[in-house]
């Protein structure tokens, strides 16, 4: 029976990470084979894409340079990481995926939508997501929260973008949200950490219990 797929999607600052290491731990504990994977990263090969990236040495390259390499790294992750572990019925969790491409190379860089979907196609074909959690808030009160990650290494190539680009990229999550709702729910992430954490524990034991009943 193929494993359950279910990606952690927001704008910067607002709280993926640690929501994704509590529900990996509660699944766990209720039995589930579970891994943990992120983009751009997960395998050896997207991991090294991900320095190149994230640091902006492609940045002068422009966008669609970057959303190529985005790609890859989506690739190399899917097949060496993502595909094996579903076909073993583990479910996997990942810190981001193709929606953050959809948002941030398309929606806030210009690439061309066809462009993005072609290789979105290509790239996650047997390996779409079931549920989709977007971690909604304001870019101010989420750029706020990243600051203190930001204390040693900075902000990365993203990250330290204004607040209009910012703002930009929380409402392309919304419209996803909003022309998939069977896919995606919105979690509000300006709430405190246990209101948040009950609003994902309700939202994955709804995915849950339904993919049980088909």
């Amino acid at each position: 029976m193929r494993g359950h797929f279910i990606t952690f999607e927001g704008g910067e600052g607002a709280g993926k990470s640690t929501q994704i290491q509590r529900v990996a731990k509660w699944l766990q504990d209720e039995g589930h084979k579970v891994l943990v994977t992120r983009e751009p990263g997960g395998s050896p090969g997207a991991e090294a894409v991900r320095h190149v990236v994230l640091s902006g040495a492609a940045e002068k390259y422009g966008v669609d340079m970057e959303a190529v390499l985005f790609a890859a790294a989506r690739s190399d992750n899917v097949e060496q990481i993502i595909k094996p572990a579903l076909a073993s019925g583990t479910t996997v969790l990942c810190d981001r995926f193709m929606d953050s491409s959809r948002v941030y190379q398309g929606v806030s860089g210009g690439v061309d939508p066809d462009f993005l979907t072609a290789m979105e196609k290509a790239v996650t074909e047997g390996a779409r997501p079931d549920l989709t959690l977007i971690f909604d808030l304001p870019p101010e009160l989420g750029l706020q929260r990243a600051a203190d990650v930001w204390a040693e290494d900075g902000p990365d190539r993203f990250e330290k973008e204004d607040l209009a680009e910012q703002q930009k990229r929380r409402q392309g999550f919304l419209d996803i949200a909003a022309r998939e709702p069977d896919r995606c729910v919105v979690i509000d992430a300006s709430q405190s950490l246990d209101n948040v954490g009950v609003a994902v524990d309700m939202a994955v034991t709804t995915y849950m219990r339904k993919a049980t009943e088909h």
